[in-house]
């Protein structure tokens, strides 16, 4: 498989036993392209080429430079997609009536149930996503395991919970111990998850009781291929026109390499790259 495009984040998909596959996701400046799977990628060697061509992935605008997920500053500045709200859940205020950027958008994504969970990413963290983003905000971050701690009918409520859990787990991902902590032991992150989830509901605020969650289900996260490193160097298309190798495995939004090389494909979105799978 081969073909060019600008690049947007991996699209995922979990199994009924956990298994994470992905598929390589473009567009044609803003028009849809055809998905690829990359099941058969691991193992065997890619080539990803930038072509010096960067384009807004709001407005397609030719760029120099991304801001938030492959914008341009003015579009990051203005756009939904990167309103105050998504990076801080708790400034919320939607479910108010009062709209930080886009009403209707704020409306559709934000005044909606939300949940705030723990996550295993080589360390147990805490984080807020809209209950229809699970469990692809798990598989996005690269989590080996994920439980529900609370229920909310709208973001900041889960913002303010997730606020008061900060004074006791991290509330983000630390990506090289996410990385080389490759597969964990599905017990190991069990048990860890199940004591964080106590530990949480043992310091958490009266006034948040009434939403913590009763489902102590512990979801398991696979991700494809192996071993991974115990040594991680991260790369970018800044740096290197091209980057080629044999893929060793692929985690939240990294290609791993072989040689201890990881590349963030979300961190690239809007690249116009040329691309070679097997």
């Amino acid at each position: 498989m081969e073909g060019e495009g600008n690049i947007r984040k991996l699209k995922s998909h979990r199994t009924e036993d956990g298994r994470i596959e992905y598929a390589w996701h473009t567009r044609d400046i803003l028009d849809s392209v055809e998905d690829h799977s990359l099941c058969v990628a691991v193992g065997k060697r890619i080539r990803i080429a930038h072509t010096g061509k960067i384009h807004c992935t709001v407005t397609g605008k030719s760029i120099r430079k991304t801001y938030g997920d492959g914008m341009s500053f003015e579009a990051f500045q203005s756009s939904p997609l990167a309103v105050e709200s998504i990076i801080h859940p708790e400034l919320s205020r939607i479910h108010e009536g009062i709209a930080l950027r886009d009403a209707e958008w704020e409306e559709a994504h934000h005044n909606q149930p939300h949940v705030v969970y723990l996550s295993y990413t080589g360390g147990v963290k805490v984080g807020v996503t809209r209950t229809t983003q699970v469990p692809w905000r798990w598989i996005d971050q690269g989590a080996s395991g994920a439980i529900l701690l609370a229920e909310t009918p709208y973001r900041q409520l889960a913002g303010l919970i997730e606020v008061a859990m900060k004074e006791h787990f991290a509330d983000k991902t630390q990506w090289r111990a996410m990385l080389t902590a490759g597969n964990p032991d599905e017990a190991h992150v069990a048990e860890q998850l199940l004591a964080a989830k106590d530990h949480a509901f043992e310091h958490c605020p009266p006034e948040f009781e009434e939403f913590i969650s009763d489902d102590d289900h512990v979801h398991p996260l696979f991700f494809p291929g192996g071993p991974f490193p115990d040594k991680v160097r991260s790369i970018s298309l800044d740096k290197e026109r091209i980057i080629e190798g044999k893929l060793a495995a692929i985690k939240g939004q990294y290609f791993i390499f072989d040689d201890g090389r990881v590349w963030n494909v979300r961190r690239h979105s809007g690249y116009r790259v040329e691309w070679s799978f097997p």
